[in-house]
């Protein structure tokens, strides 16, 4: 069995792409990540997409996301119609079944152009623009908020960014885990924690975004670095658990 969605500007080209998706993922070779799910560039009459394959499920999860709950990949499409502009377009999403219970799934979105992600910047001291960037980024995430939006991957590798004239545009994406809901000022400062900042970067941001919240400057980069510091031991606490090494 089959289910799917596709998204009604898409209709005409790439129903019998969503359908057969298996085929065309197996068959391409562009991979532009590959751990825990995949994600490929496969384009599909002239439009390049990136198509994500969910890992399947355990058999508990399988039989959750059968019965219970929206599986990742039509969470995925279901908020990226939600949030609108904050995310790729999406085309559509798939998901098959065996004996009733989800097994593969896909989420295909249109490939959006970004020139870097966010790591960049947040690694590279001398990234050109660097204070621009993140200063732009903090609006980005006000605008984000104010919609109700919290992302709670909101990580350096899913923030893309694009340089368009003199302004810097970004998208999120991996955004099957969001939670839509008026957001405090101290669970707003929050989502810049796994972005794993260094402190100096943490105050650029912190203290771009206290002017528009109107919120007193020192009062909220104390507050961010509150939340970073402590998902960055909590983490490193983990890897010392484990035996691996961690610089400070």
């Amino acid at each position: 069995m089959t289910k799917y969605t596709l998204n009604e500007n898409y209709k005409i080209n790439f129903k019998e792409f969503l359908l057969d998706i298996k085929n065309y993922f197996r068959d391409n070779n562009q991979t532009i990540h590959k751990a825990r799910n995949e994600l490929k560039i496969i384009n599909h009459s002239g439009i390049d997409t990136v198509v994500k394959a969910f890992k399947v499920p355990n058999i508990i999860n399988r039989f959750a996301y059968s019965f219970l709950r929206s599986s990742k990949a039509s969470k995925s499409y279901e908020y990226s119609l939600k949030i609108g502009d904050f995310t790729p377009k999406p085309i559509g999403y798939v998901e098959f079944y065996s004996s009733g219970l989800l097994g593969e799934s896909f989420f295909v979105s249109e490939k959006f152009n970004y020139d870097f992600t966010i790591r960049e910047p947040l690694l590279d001291k001398g990234f050109p623009n660097k204070e621009e960037i993140l200063k732009s980024f903090a609006r980005f995430t006000f605008e984000l908020h104010e919609n109700n939006i919290f992302h709670h991957d909101y990580s350096p590798g899913n923030i893309l960014v694009k340089k368009e004239s003199d302004a810097y545009v970004f998208k999120i994406v991996d955004i099957n885990r969001m939670k839509f809901m008026p957001l405090s000022n101290d669970i707003r400062l929050k989502n810049f924690a796994k972005l794993w900042m260094i402190d100096d970067d943490l105050k650029v941001v912190a203290n771009e975004y206290s002017k528009l919240i109107n919120e007193d400057s020192n009062e909220c980069i104390q507050i961010a670095l509150k939340f970073s510091h402590s998902h960055k031991n909590k983490i490193n606490m983990k890897k010392r658990l484990k035996g691996i090494e961690v610089v400070d």
